[in-house]
């Protein structure tokens, strides 16, 4: 994407079919480049996703000190484990715009101590971390803001965390649970440590893949349903010696979607019906919708029964892949309600508040709450220039308007800022441009 122009045009697709092989999941690589880091012992990660995000991590890792190669082989990397210290106690570290990365860095840093500077882009510093930040200080960690309070960026300075219980609020964002459960073996040397959610928890099936992951490094959570997490004494991180990526099931649902909005059959490979990852359920949101969907061991299969249903949904599970679902409405013979939806306002961009105005632009009535979207479809979706706020998900979803379904469109879509795509999914619109067929 290094030479992509500033927009880019998408003509009427008649029909999509094929397959696609999909990148590394981003929600798994990013754990996995860490717990290697930590692990005791040497871990080769297979099928590594290769994005900016991944690319943060690894920069920070290597900042830190930790040894990491890439093999000869495409996305195959190989990291030496510090058996949870750290080679280097002092760092300037540039995390982008990833949550992914930042979030359980700060935990881990602030457990194991040193001098530490977080930064990222602006909407980096417009993302809460304070949550995560009020339940390490008050275990013992010294961290500070040296911008607005709350948000990146942070200073960490050694602290003295010793806690045997730490508190976090579950409602705003799943990855501070999963910042404090991925560094709580890094607690846990001399006592157990348990960590209580307050209030509701959000997006759990992203602490499933955290809890799943930290299972392969030998570390295992005991659980008191979605309100307490305990780990006893003694347990360390040790390398499983090889693990293997899965394909990113957030970026699958815009092929699904595709095959069941356009005919298909669409397929999607590095993925199946025993995914750890929580947006798998994508699938069942789109059978709902009309499509119809077929699973193998390593593929995930979807094409068209000649209609979109409207949904009425609480998609708290599936947040990022609840976006794919949005621009569907687009498609459907009548009015659908994404629900439970609050964790968009404070993504890469403000997800409902974005979403909105660009379904608006296609000319879809569009009603929105703090947590909720209502969407009625237009009678002809209208050609558009959509704007993706360096927000990879919006420019990702918005190439579905571009589909002749069901209401035979044949609009023009223009995709502002399209090598944003390159957070997660740098070759996105190679793919799509693949299984796209426009006459």
């Amino acid at each position: 994407m290094a030479d992509c122009p500033r927009y880019l045009d998408l003509k009427p697709v008649h029909h999509a079919e094929g397959a696609v092989r999909l990148p590394g999941s981003k929600s798994i690589s990013n754990r996995t480049l860490l717990l290697a880091a930590m692990a005791d012992g040497r871990t080769d990660i297979l099928d590594l996703l290769a994005s900016d995000d991944t690319e943060v991590m690894l920069q920070a890792l290597q900042k830190l000190g930790i040894k990491w190669n890439k093999t000869d082989a495409s996305k195959h990397y190989v990291v030496d484990g510090a058996a949870g210290a750290l080679p280097v106690q002092q760092a300037d570290l540039f995390m982008g715009n990833a949550g992914t990365a930042i979030r359980p860095l700060t935990a881990a840093l602030a457990v194991l101590g040193g001098d530490f500077t977080l930064h990222g882009v602006a909407r980096m510093h417009e993302r809460p971390i304070g949550d995560l930040v009020d339940a390490l200080n008050e275990a013992g960690a010294s961290i500070e803001y040296t911008g607005e309070p709350g948000y990146p960026p942070l200073h960490i300075k050694r602290g003295n965390l010793q806690a045997h219980r730490l508190s976090v609020r579950g409602n705003v964002s799943s990855q501070f649970l999963t910042a404090l459960l991925m560094a709580a073996p890094l607690m846990a040397r001399e006592h157990d440590v348990t960590i209580d959610v307050q209030g509701e928890l959000i997006s759990k099936p992203y602490i499933e893949i955290t809890l799943n992951l930290m299972r392969r490094f030998g570390v295992v959570i005991e659980q008191d349903g979605w309100q307490s997490f305990t780990l006893r004494q003694g347990q360390r991180y040790k390398s499983p010696g090889s693990i293997h990526v899965e394909g990113d099931a957030s970026s699958a649902s815009y092929f699904l979607a595709a095959g069941a909005i356009a005919g298909g059959p669409v397929r999607v490979e590095g993925i199946g019906k025993d995914s750890i990852q929580g947006d798998i359920r994508f699938a069942e949101s789109l059978e709902r919708m009309g499509g119809i969907v077929s699973y193998g061991d390593n593929w995930i299969e979807a094409r068209s029964s000649g209609i979109i249903k409207p949904v009425d949904e609480d998609l708290n599970h599936i947040p990022d892949a609840a976006m794919t679902l949005a621009v569907m409405a687009l498609h459907a013979d009548g009015v659908s309600t994404l629900r439970n939806i609050g964790s968009w306002r404070v993504k890469e961009t403000d997800r409902i508040a974005a979403m909105a105005t660009e379904l608006r632009k296609l000319g879809a009535g569009v009603d929105e709450g703090s947590d909720w979207l209502r969407i009625t479809p237009p009678e002809q979706i209208q050609s558009a220039v959509i704007d993706t706020y360096d927000d990879h998900r919006m420019a990702m979803c918005f190439s579905l308007a571009s589909l002749d379904g069901p209401l035979r469109n044949g609009n023009l879509i223009r995709i502002n800022d399209p090598q944003c795509v390159a957070k997660t999914f740098p070759e996105y619109f190679l793919a799509f441009s693949q299984i796209a067929h426009t006459l």
